[in-house]
This record gives structure tokens, C-alpha cells and sequence, in this order.
């Protein structure tokens, strides 16, 4: 039988699952300024796990486990993400490798790291297996990660924030049915700065893949506002004939 005469180093994967929690306050204080005073309260969060095993017991880590032989890269991913968590059926793309020889101190250890977006309004989070906790982190108030995991996690974002200017990916962010403020909302929370209301709005409904229902939103204790939803299947026929996002 033949065999590798070169050490394997073990592969595991790491997902950076971003969501966004309507309960935080704003990104970006505004303080007199009436511009965007109308929107929803929003923050770009990140999902985090408390280890249950060394190395770093009791750190916070971003989920993630090794990957088994017989297993392709995308399925470990998921598979590691509904074990700790409990999420499932989430947007899901490959990020980035990282193999620094000293990133875990058991042995040498790569791995791929992929950027995930969960929709809050549909999945909750449980900890599970070797995970003692889970929860939901503003940005701005992360705990020490265990590994390398700042590193991971701040590539990851810098690959959201570009990549939500060429694609409708903030759509996996939200509900079937959405308002604008929410839109907008949405996109201060992943850019870090207010946008213009009015401005941002007449561009949105501009790239015609956004469709106005005779809906509106209920038990809401602001003026209800009225509902949308992004057309998919629209948005795909146009790519497909050359046009480029940039909403």
C-alpha cells in the first residue's frame, strides 16, 4: 500500500456567522441630527461559543471543529455549526485558509474558515457538545478570542463590508417581508456610517428588484410602514444579461 512519507497536519473548519440584533442601539450614534432618526435600531453582530475543552477552556472561540475524513469542507462546516449552535440552512461561503504553524498549541493545525449570515428572525442559537455557551456579540464589545480567531474574524468582515456593494447579500439578513427603514437600517449597521434617506431609498426601489407589497407592518408602536420584499429570481435573470449590483 502506498503511503505519504510527510506528516498530515489535521484540518479543521471555522465559520464567522454574522446576524443582526434589532435590540442593540445604533452602530452609529447620531446626536442632533434628524437624518436616518426613523430607523430601526440595529447592530452587526457576530456568533461567538464559550469552549468546554482545553486548549482555552471557558474562551470564547468562533464555532468550529475538525474535519473527518470521510467529509467534504462545506459539509464539515455545517456540520460543526448545528452541533455547537444548533443553526442550520444559513448562508454559507469559504472565507479564507489560515495555518500559521503555532495558531493551536495541541498540534499543527489548518484551517478553512468560512463567512456565514443567519437570519435572526428565524433561527435561534443553543449551545451544544463541546460547547459550554453561545451567544450574540456586538462588534464592539468581543470578548478575547481563543486561536487566531481576531484575525479570522476581522478578515471576515472585511470581505462582508466589500462584498455587500456588489451583491444583494444583505438580504440574508433579513425577513421575507421587510421595510425600507430596515434596509437602511441594515446597511449603516455593515458599513459603520449613516447614508442619506432619501437618497438611499430612491436608489434601492431603483434597481427595480425591489418590490413594494399592499402590506404594512403590524403591532408596531411607530406608524406602520410599508412592506417589501427582494425578487431573487428578478435579480438572477439580470445578472445573468450583465448588470452589476450597487445599491
Amino acid at each position: 500500500m502506498f503511503t505519504y512519507r510527510y506528516p498530515h497536519p489535521a484540518v479543521t473548519a471555522d465559520c464567522v456567522v454574522f446576524g443582526l440584533d434589532e435590540a442593540c442601539p445604533p452602530t452609529v450614534p447620531d446626536p442632533g441630527s434628524r437624518r436616518g432618526s426613523d430607523t430601526d435600531a440595529r447592530e452587526l453582530t457576530v456568533l461567538l461559543i464559550q469552549r468546554d475543552l482545553d486548549p482555552y477552556a471557558g474562551a470564547w472561540a468562533l464555532p468550529g471543529g475538525f474535519i473527518r475524513l470521510d467529509e467534504d469542507l462545506d459539509a464539515a462546516a455545517r456540520r460543526e455549526l448545528e452541533e455547537e449552535t444548533g443553526v442550520r440552512d444559513l448562508y454559507l461561503e469559504q472565507l479564507a485558509a489560515f495555518g500559521a504553524p503555532d495558531r493551536d498549541p495541541r498540534e499543527r493545525v489548518i484551517t478553512i474558515a468560512y463567512l456565514a449570515i443567519v437570519n435572526l428572525f428565524e433561527h435561534p442559537v443553543a449551545a451544544a457538545t463541546d460547547a459550554r455557551n453561545a451567544g450574540w456579540f456586538a462588534l464592539d464589545e468581543l470578548p478575547r478570542l481563543a486561536f487566531d480567531h481576531e484575525l479570522i474574524l476581522e478578515t471576515a468582515l472585511a470581505r462582508l463590508r466589500s462584498k455587500h456593494r456588489e451583491e444583494p447579500i444583505a438580504f440574508e439578513f433579513l425577513p421575507a417581508k421587510f421595510t425600507l427603514r430596515q434596509v437602511q437600517s441594515l446597511y449603516e449597521a455593515i458599513q459603520g456610517e449613516r447614508v442619506d434617506k432619501r437618497n438611499f431609498r430612491k436608489k434601492l426601489l431603483a434597481t427595480g428588484v425591489i418590490i413594494p407589497l399592499d402590506e404594512v407592518e403590524m403591532d408596531v408602536a411607530h406608524r406602520a410602514a410599508q412592506l417589501h420584499r427582494f425578487d431573487r429570481e428578478r435579480y438572477e435573470a439580470l445578472r445573468d444579461e450583465g448588470y452589476r449590483w450597487n445599491a
